[in-house]
């Protein structure tokens, strides 16, 4: 019997069949039973916190519960203070700009004010435009005033264009346009004067115009003691006194 073409075809080997690798599984597992391992040891290496650090723990606690609250109403109270605040800040810098008048540059002090007692403690001050301190004791004054009270309760004003005052002996030298003023209507004018405040003297050895209550009085020099009560007229001079009665007279000495 002759081969059908089908038998003369030579036949395919049937392919082998397919395996399924396990390694792969296996290395899952493994890594998986690994990291469960690490984390216990992790966990078991983990140990409590000590009593110290516990009271650490519950002390900054403590200290946020009561801090952080604080600082809130600090906060809020801030808030509600501010124009206050504001005002007085305000306030504060029209005082440091009335402050910054007074300037001590190289020794030299603007609007300088000197205050004391005198030796019957009644307080005099004397103030000056400019003052430069010479050294220790000595201070020279542009525009010089001094404001006392005489024994029986007076004011006595005295200016001038410039002076120098001696702190420890507290002795006041006014040149240049001297006027002596006091409150009851005496006024006097010259060139120079020396004024002892501790003491309540004023003294000249220079002319003096003196106009007053009592008329007009033109002398060579003077001595006043305020808190004894003396005045003292060097003469040549001429006094003229004013009489309600029977009118104004001169009397030269």
């Amino acid at each position: 019997m002759a081969d059908t073409p089908d038998d003369r075809t030579p036949r395919q080997p049937d392919p082998p069949a397919r395996a399924e690798r396990q390694d792969f599984n296996r290395s899952d597992e493994t890594a998986r039973r690994q990291r469960n391992v690490i984390e216990a040891a992790a966990v078991t290496a983990r140990r409590a916190p000590a009593a110290a650090e516990l009271a650490r723990r519950r002390a900054m606690l403590r200290w946020a519960k009561w801090v952080l609250p604080g600082l809130a109403l600090l906060l809020l109270a801030s808030i509600a203070v501010w124009p206050e605040i504001d005002r007085m800040m305000n306030a504060s810098h029209t005082a440091l700009t009335e402050a910054t008048r007074l300037k001590l540059e190289s020794g030299n002090l603007e609007g300088a004010i000197y205050r004391s007692v005198d030796s019957h403690d009644r307080p005099f001050m004397i103030t000056a435009r400019t003052a430069h301190q010479i050294d220790q004791d000595r201070i020279d004054l542009i525009s010089p005033a001094a404001d006392t009270l005489t024994q029986s309760g007076q004011w006595l004003y005295l200016q001038s264009e410039s002076g120098v005052y001696m702190q420890h002996e507290q002795i006041l030298d006014l040149t240049n346009e001297v006027t002596l003023y006091r409150d009851d209507g005496l006024m006097m004018r010259g060139p120079v004067a020396d004024v002892e405040m501790h003491e309540g003297v004023v003294a000249s050895d220079d002319w003096v115009h003196v106009e007053g209550p009592f008329g007009v009085l033109d002398a060579r020099g003077y001595f006043l003691a305020e808190h004894d009560g003396i005045a003292q007229f060097r003469g040549p001079g001429r006094l003229i006194l004013n009489d309600d009665r029977n009118g104004s007279h001169d009397k030269a000495s």
